[in-house]
């Protein structure tokens, strides 16, 4: 009945954002290109004919998600689910998993000599930048469909980020001013991403190198400028050379779930001596031992653990999220050196609702933990939150949140 309400409540909110007028929106829209993206992008470098060039024939794409029209209310509540979230699990299907593995171990033949010039010059291993182009761009074979500025004008116009989308438009259009892109291939992915790496302009800006040494970076059509743009943006958010991403382990019920995070690290040796040890049998490396290493639990209880090292936060700065960063990771060891799956299933978990979730991590704080906000995502500070009020219970430690929690915890 409640979840009944809540659709309802949100049908009558959206309502009047599917009833206004689209063609005054518009006329808005263009109001706003000329107010304001002309006049930041004309301070940055941009010429008026590269600006009239990437707005001839763009309308706002309304079929983009997270949009938030003028005058349209920005609180509507939003039932979604969401598998990498919901059900972790999801995000390692066999498909995916298998075609980043078999292509990429074909691309580690190809550009093997680029791929150790890459790795001697900034640290990052060839078998990580591997796993990032196949699962941003499936190594260049994946189509990206958008008109960039089509996407990033409507996102920057009318999105909850408005600031944000705009400054990358902003970085668009310098990156048109500048001839970096090949003709018509301003193409991105819905949100905005460019090129077989999928960098945001800012990030073309700041991270594109030239791997084929043309002079250019082409993340468009070099290969090779894709693996060093890819291996420049890691090297240059803090990747450490020499450290591997993380290790599957097994966690002994001696050993809180609840000890999960980057902010309760410890050393590789200190958490061996715990009990957890490498779900391959053989011991951590030595050189590992005294650098330092996090719990991750993303399904808590339910799948499997990892003890991870400052790259895997590295990772992360690619894509904000502990299962893009896992992906990444499993893939370049599949690739590399012929790992198999994770020794640890996935649980039957997920499933759940955002709102659920966020009901949930808002009767956490109630009782006064840190969940990292109330979004309906469950990253760690929601997972070891559940945990600790598991026992504060006298429960048994699951850290992931389940259907049966929502009314203890949200009444």
């Amino acid at each position: 009945m409640q979840r009944t309400f809540v659709i309802l409540l949100a049908i009558c909110l959206a309502a009047p954002v599917t009833a206004q007028d689209r063609g005054a929106v518009e006329r808005q829209f263009r109001d706003w290109l000329e107010r304001r993206v002309w006049s930041e992008a004309r301070r940055e470098g941009v010429s008026r004919q590269t600006f009239e060039k990437a707005f001839a024939g763009v309308a706002l794409n309304w079929d983009l998600p997270g949009l938030v029209p003028p005058g349209a209310p920005t609180d509507v509540p939003r039932l979604q689910r969401q598998a990498e979230f919901g059900s972790p699990g999801k995000y390692f299907n066999r498909g995916s998993i298998d075609g980043a593995t078999r292509v990429g171990r074909q691309m580690a033949k190809r550009h093997a000599a680029t791929l150790e010039a890459v790795e001697r010059a900034t640290g990052v291993p060839g078998h990580i930048v591997l796993g990032i182009w196949g699962r941003e761009s499936g190594y260049g074979r994946v189509d990206i469909p958008h008109d960039a500025f089509e996407v990033l004008g409507t996102k920057g116009f009318m999105s909850a980020r408005r600031d944000y989308f705009t400054g990358e438009l902003v970085a668009a259009l310098q990156i048109a001013e500048a001839g970096h892109a090949p003709k018509r291939a301003m193409k991105s992915s819905w949100a905005g991403a460019l090129g077989q790496p999928q960098f945001m302009p800012s990030s073309f800006l700041a991270y594109a190198a030239d791997g084929d040494g043309d002079g250019r970076a082409d993340i468009w059509r070099s290969e090779a400028d894709t693996i060093a743009s890819i291996a420049t943006y890691l090297a240059r958010h803090g990747w450490v050379a020499g450290r591997d991403w993380g290790f599957e382990v097994t966690v002994p019920p001696s050993v809180s779930c609840t000890l999960e995070g980057p902010d309760q690290g410890r050393p590789i040796a200190d958490w061996a001596a715990m009990g957890i040890r490498r779900v391959s049998g053989r011991s951590f490396p030595a050189h590992e031992l005294a650098g330092e290493g996090y719990l991750l639990m993303p399904a808590g209880r339910h799948g499997p653990a990892f003890v991870v090292t400052p790259n895997f936060y590295v990772l992360k700065d690619y894509n904000m999220s502990d299962l893009y960063a896992l992906f990444v990771g499993h893939v370049g060891d599949r690739i590399a050196y012929g790992m198999d799956d994770f020794a640890g299933g996935w649980g039957a978990v997920g499933g759940l609702y955002r709102s659920d979730v966020a009901a949930m991590q808002r009767g956490l704080e109630a009782r006064g933990h840190d969940v990292g906000g109330a979004d309906g995502l469950a990253g760690f500070k929601t997972r070891r939150s559940i945990g600790r009020w598991q026992e504060g219970n006298g429960r048994p430690a699951t850290c992931f949140p389940e259907a049966g929690m929502k009314a203890r915890l949200a009444g």
